[in-house]
């Protein structure tokens, strides 16, 4: 006898026991897999490098009472921790195959504030769109260098804003600059998954959701090269940048990943 028919004619099922078998069927076979999320600590291994402030050479009036800091390194002098290292699922030549997955298109803003970028870094996905803003009294411009996407070089005036559809993923984070002020930088990373991170003031970054099993990693950081790297301890050779990792279900921590100074 099928052991579920012979179950449903003994008992009979409360509004409550409904309620929890309505919620289940609600559930998708993709959320109710085992996901882990990787959480990486990225430090400088040696006497970190000092970059003065930016001293401004165009639009003095206004971006010379700004405090503009030099982002080609940024590094926490309480821990040494490394900000900007931007960490994502690596799904090209070798990579990891990723399952199919409804990605959900969302708008996000790059400023042109303070006469910088914010965010330095700015994490998307194909589908969605960049929203550059212009806060600052002074007129901006912002140029990215797409490959798959079309390329923009974008004038925004003051209290102005542009959107860039992002069509394409990217295969690799894309720089953008300001034609105008020379010294503004950034980058934006374009993916056809969500499972990306960028370090923070602390050097600490966490990829949630991820797959379990073996996944391909790939680490970048705009001024530095990270293919020889010190993970808690030992010596580890990332090559092209790429590193491997059988995540688990639940919290999979590499612990510190130091980089020498000599690779910025």
């Amino acid at each position: 006898m099928n052991h579920f028919v012979s179950l449903t004619r003994l008992f009979v099922p409360t509004a409550a026991a409904i309620a929890v078998s309505t919620l289940l069927a609600a559930v998708s076979p993709a959320q109710a897999q085992e996901t882990g999320t990787l959480r990486m600590t990225f430090k400088l291994k040696g006497a970190a490098k000092t970059f003065p402030p930016i001293a401004p050479n165009v639009d003095q009036a206004f971006c010379g009472l700004k405090k503009i800091p030099d982002e080609t390194l940024v590094v926490n002098a309480k821990n040494n921790g490394i900000k900007n290292v931007i960490v994502y699922v690596y799904t090209g030549r070798r990579g990891t195959q990723l399952p199919p997955m409804k990605l959900e298109p969302k708008t996000h803003e790059l400023a042109n504030k303070d006469c910088r970028f914010e965010p330095h870094v700015l994490i998307a996905k194909k589908g969605d769109t960049i929203k550059v803003t212009n806060p600052d009294k002074v007129g901006h411009n912002a140029n990215f260098q797409f490959f798959n996407n079309t390329q923009q070089n974008l004038t925004v005036p003051s209290g102005g804003s542009v959107d860039i559809e992002l069509k394409e993923d990217e295969p690799a984070p894309i720089p953008v600059a300001c034609n105008i002020h020379n010294w503004m930088k950034a980058q934006v990373v374009v993916l056809d998954h969500p499972f990306a991170a960028v370090s923070n003031e602390d050097g600490v970054l966490e990829i949630k959701g991820l797959p379990v099993g073996e996944v391909v990693f790939r680490a970048n950081h705009e001024n530095g090269s990270l293919k020889e790297v010190i993970v808690d301890g030992e010596e580890t050779e990332w090559r092209s940048s790429k590193f491997e990792v059988d995540i688990k279900s639940g919290m999979n921590d590499m612990g510190t990943i130091e980089v020498p100074v000599d690779a910025f």
